[in-house]
Order: structure tokens, then sequence, then C-alpha cells
């Protein structure tokens, strides 16, 4: 049987660095793999120390500087990480000549579009740069969850019908372009994740707790899974140790996520937290039975 082969590392790597911990995560990972990383950090998004780092600052929606810094450091692959909390208003545009006739259609699509047509938008952006996107988990293969528990903590038959409840109001959100997670509790779907984010989403359902309008018997689960239509280069869905806290915050029993194609960020760190607290943190199969996780 021929060997596997490793990933494509042609050619040098740029992270495109928004909020959180991911991206220095990635270029700490990019560069114990031989790789020396050129990392575009996102004006007013990113929020870490990459200065021991090959680094530049630039504006979310500046196409032209990207490209410009893009081939002047002989960038081949890009990899999008971290949170970006804004679209780029029409005055933070700054097209390059090859695209100047579509910004219109970028226009349209970043006031109007769901986050999946975005980042499409985005990925086609950079191919256009001769550049190939690559996923966060080509690079850190270990953040993605595994199937079943992955702390000490199981879930209870209760826990595995809010799992299905709520991972089909995901996957119905998803498929809208909407969202990627879903709060089930007692069986019965209480929140949906839209642009807020997760740790908002788990606030609104403690505060719905708090004013009686979920019961305080029940505790329920959070799940996020990937859109239908999800590209896997692009925006896994991710959970870390605020997350956790979150869950525990709005009273919830645990999280599960889709196994293989979701994000497990501070993995220790996130089930320590998980462990202490008796919520449970799974990766589910959605082709096969949830009994005996």
């Amino acid at each position: 049987m021929a060997a596997r082969s490793g990933p494509d590392r042609t050619g040098r790597l740029a992270i495109i660095a928004g909020g959180g911990y991911l991206p220095l995560k990635v270029a700490e990972a990019a560069r114990s793999v031989g790789d020396e990383p050129v990392v575009i950090v996102l004006r007013d998004e990113a929020d870490r120390d990459f200065s021991g780092f090959d680094h530049q600052v630039a504006g979310i929606a500046d196409f032209a500087g990207i490209q410009k810094l893009i081939r002047a450091k002989g960038v081949k692959r890009v990899v999008l990480s971290g949170a970006v909390r804004r679209r780029p208003g029409l005055t933070d545009i700054r097209p390059t000549w090859r695209i100047i006739g579509d910004v219109p259609s970028i226009v349209r699509k970043l006031f109007a579009g769901g986050d999946d047509a975005v980042l499409q938008m985005v990925i086609g952006l950079f191919q256009g740069m001769g550049c190939r996107v690559v996923g966060v988990h080509e690079i850190l293969p270990d953040l993605l969850a595994d199937v079943g528990s992955l702390g000490t903590v199981t879930p209870t038959a209760a826990d595995l019908r809010d799992i299905d409840a709520a991972a089909e109001a995901a996957h119905i959100l998803g498929k809208l372009d909407i969202g990627q997670g879903a709060v089930s509790v007692g069986g019965r779907v209480v929140a949906l994740e839209g642009a807020e984010g997760t740790d908002a989403v788990l606030e609104r359902v403690g505060e719905l707790r708090q004013i009686g309008r979920i019961s305080k018997n029940r505790r329920g689960v959070l799940v996020k899974m990937c859109k239908p239509q999800q590209d896997m280069r692009v925006d896994l869905p991710t959970i870390g140790p605020s997350t956790v806290q979150a869950a525990l915050d709005a009273g919830l029993a645990g999280i599960a996520v889709e196994a293989g194609r979701a994000l497990v960020l501070e993995r220790k760190t996130l089930l320590d937290l998980a462990n202490q607290n008796g919520i449970f943190v799974c990766g589910i199969d959605l082709g096969l039975p949830r009994k005996g996780l």
C-alpha cells in the first residue's frame, strides 16, 4: 500500500489573523513543522501578540494592500483563522485592479449575503491572487473533535434527546446560512445562533432561564455543527473554554459538536473546566446512533 502523502506545503504560508487564540496557535504549529509564516493581522480584529512572527497589519477589506503583501512575501498558501466581529463598510474596501469591476457584487455580498456567501467570495479573491486557501485543520489536525465523550462526563438519555433536537435545528439553520448552533432544553429548541455568536446565545439562554421562560429543572444542550454547504477550509464550528463557561452559566448539561468537522481549542483547559463542573463535551457523528456515547 502506498504511503499517505502529507499536506501540500508548497509556497509560503500566510495566516489571516482575526480575533482570539486560534491564529497564534496556527502560527506556532506552522513554525513547528518548518514553515515560517507571515501573519496578516486584521486591524481592529486581531487581539494577540504576533511580534515573534513576520507580521503586517492590514484592513479587513484592503484587498490591494493584502495582495501587494502576499506578492512581496512569496505567499502561495493562505489560512483564514480567528473571529471577525464586524463586516467592513463601503469606505473600507480597497480593491485590486483585477477586481475593481466586481466591487458592486462584493458590496452586495458584504451587506446582504450570509457568512457562507461572504467566505466563498473571500476564498475566490485569494485564489485570484494566485494562492491556495487551506483549512486550519490541515495545519492543526489535533484540534478536530473526536467521536464520543471528550471528557469524563457522559450525556444521559435525556441529553441525547436534546442533542438530536438541537442537531436537527442546527442543520436547518445552517442550510439557510444563518448560523451553526442551537440549544435544546427538555427536547424543545429554545435558542438559535445568529450573527451574535455562540457565547451571546448562551447568555440569552441564561437570561431566559432566570425570568422563567426556560425551566430551571431541565438543563439542556448546545449543539454546534457545520452547515450542510460548509467549505471545510473556513469557519469550522469552534468551541473553547469560554464556551464551556458560558454553557455552565446558562445552566446547560453539556455541549456536542460535529466530530471531525469542529475545532476544540485549548482542549486541556476546556476539559478540566467541564469535568470539574459536571458538563459533558462530546463529538457526534450524524451518520451513527448516539446511544452509548
